[in-house]
């Protein structure tokens, strides 16, 4: 089994959630998060003062996936989340050693 982390700008969650939807994910945790990486924050103007912003709002993406499905759902993010722009985001893949569902004790992929 795979955990991916996805990194994404906000406006292209729905975007990212039907790709997913549409290869097979049947589930998916989002949290509200800000970061930088090349961009090292941004300036914005407000009320005529100028100001550097040094978090930029993001969106993580979590989901589990079996391991037939992982390459598909990296590429289904990647796709999706693309704007060609710098700060599109990232994407990480981890080794998931075990998942169990809580009210059914199910273990492994039979737990996503």
């Amino acid at each position: 089994m795979k955990f991916i982390v996805a990194i994404v700008k906000p406006h292209k969650l729905d975007d990212v959630r039907e790709a997913l939807t549409g290869i097979g994910v049947e589930g998916l945790t989002v949290s509200e998060v800000k970061g930088y990486g090349r961009q090292k924050g941004q300036t914005e103007i407000y009320r005529g003062a100028e100001y550097q912003v040094n978090f930029v709002p993001k969106i993580k993406v979590e989901v589990a996936v079996d391991d037939g499905l992982a390459d598909n759902a990296v590429e289904a993010i990647r796709q999706a989340a693309n704007t060609e722009k710098i700060g599109d985001g990232k994407i990480f893949v981890f080794e998931l050693q075990q998942a169990v569902r809580i009210r059914t004790g199910e273990t492994g992929e039979s737990a996503l």
